[in-house]
This record gives structure tokens, C-alpha cells and sequence, in this order.
């Protein structure tokens, strides 16, 4: 937003720019663009696995193979997610599908710059079918999903509206014809009774 300050002179009046932060809509190219997660989720998995005492020595490895084959993807149509080398899981979530969005940050996670995207679908499972971590960008990356939710949303009963008109329309199409045909076939019949009429011999 740009405002114009405006102050007495001795010429005149003098025109003074002054620029207003204003926080800019998320882009799609930018959301785009996110795939790997920044090297703060690594410092957090390190924080992690060293609170668990013991566990560490088992805990570190997977979080490091996790950190570095974590991707997301981010698409027209969803969001896909994909981790593991030798137990790959892959998570594919459409826009379409989300009924709701929740950021969950701990200490740790504030004092390194990140947060948990959950998104939650109507799968029935209790907790969040994606977790999207490891992004500075997280507010960014919520904002971005609410907007295509509502989308999907509104387009919806839409594209509902449209199956059933369309599904209304051809039945009309098909009762007229079948109507038309019964017509034809009941014409067809009252002249073939009136032939046989003029045909039989008058006493």
C-alpha cells in the first residue's frame, strides 16, 4: 500500500511517498517451489533424539535417513509427501479432500523458526493425515491451503448442480422419446384395426 504525505511549502504543496508494509498473498509459485526442508529440522531431530537419553543411539539414525530423503510437492492438484529408502512411505493428499488445517509448535520449534502443517482429511483417522515440517514458510504454506480448501469448497456443490442438471436433461430427453415412440406405436395400431374394419364383407 502506498500513502502520499502531503505538507505546506513554500512553493506549494510537496508530495512525499511513504511506503506501508503490507503482508503480500501467497503465490503459488513460491509454495511451488518448497520441496526439502530447511536444515533447522535437523537441529531439531538432533535436540530430540538427545532427549531421549539412551534411545539416541537408536533414535539418530532413522531421523537422519528421514531428514534427508524427506520431499514434499506441492501441485494444481495436491500435496504429496514421500520419505524412506528402504521403507518408502508416500502420502498424497488433493485439496479437495482437506476439511481442516492446524499449526503445532513446541519451544524448540519456535526458537528455530519452524512449525507443524497438519492436515487433516475425512479419512476418520484421529490424527492428521499429513504433517508438513521443516518450512520457515509454514504460516505461508497454511495460508495457501485454506485458500485451495475453500476453492475446492465452493466449487464443489457447483459441479454437483451441473451432474444433476445434466442427469435431469437427458431424462427428459429419454421420457419424450419413449413417449413419442408409444404415440407412434399407438397410431400405428388404430390404423391397422381401421384397415381390418373397411376390409371385412358388409352383410
Amino acid at each position: 500500500m502506498r500513502l502520499l504525505i502531503y505538507s505546506g511549502g513554500e512553493c506549494g504543496w510537496n508530495v512525499t511517498p511513504f511506503d506501508t508494509p503490507m503482508k503480500p498473498p501467497p503465490l503459488p509459485e513460491t509454495i511451488f517451489a518448497l520441496e526439502r526442508p530447511q536444515p533447522n529440522l535437523w537441529k531439531l531431530y538432533v535436540i530430540r533424539a538427545i532427549c531421549t537419553g539412551p534411545f539416541v543411539v537408536v533414535l539418530l539414525p532413522y531421523l537422519y535417513f528421514r531428514y534427508h530423503t524427506l520431499r514434499y510437492r506441492f501441485d494444481a492438484e495436491g500435496i504429496h509427501m514421500k520419505v524412506g529408502i528402504l521403507f518408502r512411505r508416500e502420502v498424497n493428499v488433493t485439496y479437495a479432500r482437506i476439511q481442516d488445517i492446524h499449526l503445532s509448535s513446541g519451544f524448540i520449534q519456535r526458537w528455530l523458526g519452524l512449525a507443524d502443517v497438519q492436515v487433516q482429511t475425512a479419512s476418520g483417522n484421529a490424527g492428521a493425515e499429513l504433517t508438513i515440517e521443516g518450512f520457515h514458510e509454514y504460516e505461508m504454506i497454511r495460508d495457501f491451503l485454506y485458500g485451495k480448501m475453500r476453492g475446492a469448497r465452493e466449487q464443489t456443490p457447483h459441479s454437483a448442480n451441473t451432474a444433476g442438471s445434466a442427469a435431469m436433461s437427458a431424462g427428459s430427453e429419454e421420457a419424450a422419446a419413449l413417449l413419442l415412440a408409444i404415440r407412434d406405436e399407438l397410431k400405428a395400431t388404430r390404423e391397422a384395426l381401421a384397415a381390418r374394419t373397411n376390409e371385412r364383407p358388409t352383410p
